[in-house]
């Protein structure tokens, strides 16, 4: 029984989530950290985008059934109702927002309901189906975990926020574009627009091409602005620099497209945990203050 509720709450983003809120509250932290803040923001964070992936699994069964990477969800082969996924979705949400509520501030709340609107409102019930921007208004939600780690921490949103909000939006695009290369057919039989299907393999590989580039341009942000050390810029530059590489590969004559689009997947991820740990370890102790709207 536990093991249906665990599953439709997509353990694995949640997971991936954990990283990144971490190393945003440990970058603003800057030292001094408050474990009871950090456990109660990591804690209430991942309820709630638990919270969220339980709700879009309920809204998605009649697409995920004609997928084969999803057809086996719990909510597709009935060993979970729609029903029970919706309420168990709704719960998991109010207690992560009371969570964030009662230890953290306005700041960090405010990201998360708009993280948690972005993909249920808007990605999950449209754009997803119908517009093949539904990836860009996806990546709004996905860069929110960074940014409310980070003002949980700092209490308030200043240009090292707006750096980690812009830098994980943009790193959502190449990552999601990969997946939806390899995956090409179970998007083509759902009918999801995503851009490859919609306008086909070689814009997406442009696109994957810009967004790496422009990732890693935003990514040097935070050393250049003084937020973290020249580590990071090192592991910054290294690993952005080799996923392009690995990106300009897909145009090698006779390249297997999808082999090529699950090494852009996985490497994607191995980069963005390496900023995320290194952004922890490797933070200065001074903040910049520079664009502050502060939660006091």
């Amino acid at each position: 029984m536990f093991k249906r509720y665990l599953q439709v709450t997509k353990p694995g983003i949640i997971m991936g989530n954990l990283i990144s809120v971490a190393g945003g509250f440990f970058l603003a932290s800057r030292g001094e950290i408050d474990w009871i803040l950090m456990l109660a923001t990591v804690v209430g964070l991942s309820l709630v985008v638990a919270s969220g992936c339980a709700i879009n699994n309920y809204v998605d069964r009649d697409i995920d059934a004609k997928m084969q990477r999803t057809r086996n969800r719990v909510t597709v082969n009935g060993e979970m109702s729609g029903k029970a996924a919706f309420f168990h979705g709704i719960v998991l949400g109010v207690i992560g927002f009371a969570l964030l509520a009662f230890f953290t501030n306005w700041v960090a709340v405010a990201f998360a309901v708009f993280g948690y609107v972005v993909y249920v409102g808007l990605y999950t019930l449209y754009f997803k189906r119908k517009s093949v921007y539904g990836t860009f208004v996806g990546s709004l939600s996905g860069a929110v975990p960074p940014v409310v780690g980070y003002c949980a921490a700092a209490g308030q949103f200043d240009a090292g926020a707006a750096i980690l909000l812009t830098m994980f939006c943009i790193w959502q695009m190449p990552h999601s574009y990969a997946i939806a290369i390899f995956r090409y057919k179970d998007y083509e039989a759902a009918g999801i627009p995503v851009l490859p299907v919609s306008q086909g393999i070689a814009k997406a590989k442009r696109h994957i091409i810009l967004h790496i580039a422009a990732f890693a341009v935003v990514a040097a942000l935070l050393p250049l602005t003084g937020y973290v050390g020249i580590g990071f810029m090192v592991v910054a530059l290294a690993t952005s620099l080799w996923w392009l590489a690995m990106a300009l590969r897909g145009y090698r004559p006779g390249i297997d497209v999808n082999g090529w689009a699950r090494q852009v997947f996985f490497f994607s991820i191995i980069t963005v945990t390496a900023l995320s740990v290194t952004m922890a370890l490797d933070f200065n102790e001074v903040s910049p203050n520079l664009l502050v709207f502060a939660a006091h």
